[in-house]
């Protein structure tokens, strides 16, 4: 497991999804997350991302941070921007930082759906701490499932994702489809966006934008408990 997560500088050129990452460790070591009940209503929150963007690194170390206070009130999911093309020869998408970040996405993809948070957070995290431009390796998907403890080559993670690491499996592949459709079905085209119980309320896209009610950790923190306590209004806490 990582213990200790420090960010590396990025390149500071303007691009689509710039950005720097800050230091973060991994909310799983974090010992002030408040319990809730069996039967509470978790907050859904999206992050619209890009694996090798820059933008989608910063937002998941904010969102580190964040992870240490509400883990447990939330239902966390990415959602990959991209664009179908069926003339694409292996993905049949088209990524804005090339075939290796529709490897990386279809990686991660595959993590999350056959593991639970925050083992697949904390994947996530070993990936972005290798640098954007190793996200989506072969060799670097085989060390992060190494790190986290995913016997790759013989678990359903591997054979959705590709058992060579690559993140050309079959099925990992119509995972990265069907994220893509559902990205442009929330309208999110700029990595990273930020969406809270279904609501768009924050984007990085070389600096923060349109984050009405803050962008540091705590305020997501805090407008996630105000979603969660709507959300369970009515409910007996244990």
């Amino acid at each position: 497991m990582l213990t200790r997560v420090v960010w590396s500088a990025l390149s500071l050129v303007p691009s689509v999804c710039a950005g720097l990452v800050a230091e973060q460790q991994p909310f799983s070591n974090a010992p002030d997350i408040i319990s809730t009940t069996a039967s509470d209503v978790k907050v859904p929150v999206t992050l619209g991302v890009m694996s090798r963007c820059p933008d989608a690194l910063l937002c998941e170390a904010v969102f580190d941070q964040v992870l240490k206070k509400v883990a447990d009130k939330v239902d966390l999911r990415l959602t990959y921007i991209g664009k179908l093309n069926s003339s694409e020869p292996v993905f049949g998408v088209e990524c804005l930082h090339g075939p290796q970040e529709c490897a990386g996405n279809v990686q991660q993809l595959c993590v999350a759906k056959y593991r639970p948070m925050p083992l697949w957070w904390e994947y996530v995290m070993c990936q972005d701490y290798q640098s954007k431009e190793k996200v989506g390796l072969a060799d670097i998907a085989l060390k992060c499932a190494r790190v986290v403890g995913i016997d790759w080559e013989t678990s359903d993670v591997g054979r959705c994702a590709g058992l060579d690491g690559s993140g050309t499996g079959e099925e990992g592949i119509a995972l990265l489809k069907e994220s893509v459709q559902a990205t442009k079905a929330l309208n999110v085209e700029k990595s990273c966006t930020i969406l809270i119980n279904n609501e768009q309320i924050c984007i990085h896209d070389e600096t923060w934008k349109e984050c009405e009610n803050g962008h540091a950790p705590a305020d997501f923190v805090r407008q996630i408990q105000a979603a969660y306590d709507k959300l369970n209004e009515g409910f007996s806490m244990i």
